[in-house]
This record gives C-alpha cells, sequence and structure tokens, in this order.
C-alpha cells in the first residue's frame, strides 16, 4: 500500500478542517472546542509523517503492536490515541503508547487497567464506550448498565474518566447518526447530574458522519478514510514493508 500522495493527503485534511469549522459555526460552537483524530491504523508511517507536516499531530490507532510498531518512525510531537478494543492481554503493552483510551467498554476491563496503573505507578485518561443502538456486533455498556455502574467505575482511582465515546450504526446519509449522538450526550449529561461529575468529553462521528457529530455536541471526531484514503484490511508492520507487501 503507497501512502497517500502529499498533495491529496493536505487537501484531504484541510477539507476535513474546513467541515469541522463549518459545522463548528452551525451549532454556535468554536472550532477548537473539537479535536479531529486522524484515523492512522493499516497507514504507513510515509503517510503520517506528511499529515503532520501538515499540522495533524493526533493519530488514533486500535492495534496495539502496530501502534508501538509505528511510533518509533514519528517525531516525538505525534500524540497517539487507543480507538479500539482494549483486550485485558494487551492492556501492560498499551498503558504506555497512549494519551487516551476511548474504548473502556466494561466494568471488567476497566478494572483490569485499574489493576496495571496501579502496579506500574501510571494513571489512565480513558472514555467509556456506550453501545447507543443496542447493536449485537458493537462493544459498549448499555446504557442502563452503565447508569448502574458508574459509582463503581469512578472509584477507579486509577482511571481519569473524561467523558463517553459511541460509534452510530452505518449509514450512508449522516441525518441517521443524529439521535443516536443526541443520545450519547443526553446519557453524558444525566450521568454528570446524577455522579456529581464532569463528564466533558464525547468522542461521537466518523468520515461518513462527524459534521453531524460535531453539531450534536462531538469534542473528539475520529476520521481516516476522509484524510487517509481507503486502508487494508492488515496491520502495518515493518516486516510487511521491507518484503513490498503494503505495495
Amino acid at each position: 500500500m503507497q501512502p497517500a500522495n502529499m498533495a491529496s493527503l493536505v487537501e484531504n485534511l484541510r477539507r476535513v478542517r474546513e467541515n469541522l469549522a463549518a459545522a463548528a459555526a452551525k451549532s454556535g460552537r468554536r472550532p477548537e472546542e473539537i479535536e479531529l483524530v486522524a484515523v492512522s491504523k493499516t497507514h504507513p508511517p510515509e503517510a503520517l509523517r506528511e499529515a503532520l507536516e501538515a499540522g495533524q499531530t493526533l493519530f488514533g490507532e486500535s492495534r496495539v503492536q502496530e501502534a508501538k510498531a509505528k511510533q518509533p518512525f514519528l517525531p516525538n510531537r505525534a500524540r497517539w490515541h487507543f480507538i479500539g478494543h482494549l483486550q485485558s492481554n494487551k492492556v501492560r503493552a498499551a498503558l504506555p503508547l497512549f494519551e487516551l483510551f476511548h474504548g473502556i467498554d466494561s466494568l471488567a476491563i476497566a478494572r483490569e487497567v485499574q489493576r496495571i496503573a496501579q502496579s506500574v505507578g501510571v494513571f489512565s485518561s480513558v472514555l467509556l464506550e456506550v453501545n447507543v443502538a443496542g447493536e449485537g456486533t458493537k462493544f459498549g455498556f448499555k446504557p442502563e448498565e452503565l447508569r448502574a455502574q458508574i459509582e463503581d467505575l469512578l472509584a477507579l482511582d486509577r482511571l481519569q474518566i473524561g467523558g463517553l465515546m459511541a460509534m452510530a450504526p452505518f449509514h450512508p446519509d449522516p441525518e441517521h447518526a443524529r439521535p443516536f449522538f443526541a443520545r450519547l450526550r443526553a446519557l453524558r449529561d444525566r450521568l454528570q447530574q446524577e455522579a456529581g461529575v464532569g463528564l466533558p468529553q464525547l468522542s461521537m462521528g466518523m468520515s461518513g458522519d462527524y459534521g453531524v457529530a460535531v453539531e450534536e455536541g462531538a469534542t473528539l471526531v475520529r476520521v481516516g478514510s476522509a484524510i487517509f484514503g481507503a486502508r487494508s484490511g492488515k496491520a502495518w508492520r515493518p516486516e510487511r514493508a521491507e518484503m513490498g507487501l503494503d505495495d
């Protein structure tokens, strides 16, 4: 897989930023309130470096080993979020790699993060993933389950819980995602009131619906193909590049 053409990648980034600013203005918000996570999974370090040179410093990865392999190829100013399903056997390796975990999707994995973070003496910034659509193929807390377990989650002192994350069901019409984003925002507001805590972050919206997500209150949007183009199904690894398998 060849890295994205420099001109097209820069143009894609410009277009995404303009769309974010327009969505923010439409909803009476400032563009600075929304942070763009460039979803870089499966894309080679060359493409990430091009994005970095164009001003994009925050990248999202969903495989721990792939992120660990890429990070040495990027300057230290690159920042990393984990946006995938975190497996319990990957927690120890993942903690030092990412500044924020978007997808803490159960009390069990939250407790595992707590256990390992305590053992290595670190704190982990996390978001709680909610399955707002009740899809059987998606991870995440059910809304009522999260309300019932929020006190247990807040008691985990090594987790810095900043807000919620969700994925809307795929649909070609971005307006189809609006009620799911509104549902996540309403759940966040209810949790803040019931638990008496601040949960300012809402991670929602991807390449097809990030504008609607911003209108509904997103503070983080996860955009991949609209920046980098279509991705390979295989994780990037240095040995694949050396053997020409990513061409």
